[in-house]
């Protein structure tokens, strides 16, 4: 099996653990880093509706508390067949854990088929990161 594989597999164990009891919507997350290692992640819903976790989030909380720092490659599943791509705030939060805009992206249906492949600079182009944040600026 390789790394995609891999890692789609580990999304869509994941989508299983969803907790969604409002939305029915579940989705799955896995990433893996540089060094190989897979983290994956679900969303969690609660009845405060913008308080729960994406799928994407887990999975980057996952990475962060194992130690990781730095997103390869994403897979995300999403229910049905429809391209569940990262919300806003995913997006953001992918871009601050990955170490070039290159890094790709890969959106699935609920049976682990790949409905989209992107890199993260074509998914949030013109994007604000850390580096953003140690430029003087000239104003």
């Amino acid at each position: 099996m390789n790394k995609t594989e891999a890692l789609i597999k580990a999304a869509c164990k994941a989508q299983l653990n969803a907790y969604t009891p409002y939305s029915s919507h579940p989705v799955g997350a896995a990433l893996c880093t540089a060094d190989g290692a897979i983290y994956a992640g679900c969303n969690v819903e609660n009845a405060a509706y913008p308080l729960g976790m994406c799928a994407e989030a887990a999975a980057i909380s996952a990475m962060v508390a194992g130690g990781g720092r730095t997103v390869e490659h994403i897979i995300i599943v999403g229910p049905g067949s429809h391209t569940c791509t990262p919300c806003g705030g995913c997006r953001q939060k992918i871009r601050e854990f990955t170490s070039t805009k290159g890094t790709t992206i890969t959106v699935c249906d609920s049976k682990g088929e790949v409905l989209m492949s992107t890199t993260l600079d074509t998914l949030l182009p013109y994007s604000f990161g850390p580096e953003n944040l140690s430029e003087s600026s000239d104003g």
